[in-house]
């Protein structure tokens, strides 16, 4: 009988890793570089600190705007629609020009209803926009 000739059957069944070890690496490379450009979007809420100290007596008047588990809107204890807060902002600040606007919400409620305060707020040309967390009891915390 004659041999075949050609490989042996130990040489036929070496598998050669390089190719694929350069496409890991290759990967690997490409999601480090991309994943450091990638940056997370927010809202830069301006939060002050808590305090068991009441305010001062003498502190100035502001202009306080409720926003309530449901999402309704609520100044000087009535209930304002979202399209009228800048103009109620505006009459306030006309009896108070130097008053910090400090809009306190619910936990549940909507970002989107506070930046639509926060944003009418700023229309109104007032000088600073605070929010102020509420609890369940819906008194600032």
């Amino acid at each position: 009988m004659r041999r075949k000739k050609g490989r042996s059957q130990d040489e036929s069944n070496d598998i050669d890793l390089t190719p694929m070890l350069d496409v890991v690496f290759i990967m690997l490379i490409f999601f480090i570089v991309t994943a450091s450009f990638v940056r997370e979007i927010g809202i830069d809420t301006n939060v002050p600190e808590d305090t068991d100290q009441p305010p001062p007596t003498d502190a100035d008047p502001n202009i306080v705007v409720r926003i309530t588990r449901d999402n309704q809107i609520w100044m000087e204890n009535r209930r304002v629609e979202e399209h009228a807060v800048r103009s109620n902002i505006e009459r306030m600040r006309a009896e108070l020009p130097e008053a910090t606007v400090i809009v306190q919400t619910h936990g549940d409620a909507h970002a989107g209803t506070y930046v639509a305060v926060a944003d009418a707020a700023r229309e109104a040309r007032a000088p600073s926009v605070v929010l102020v967390p509420m609890d369940e009891r819906g008194a600032a915390r």
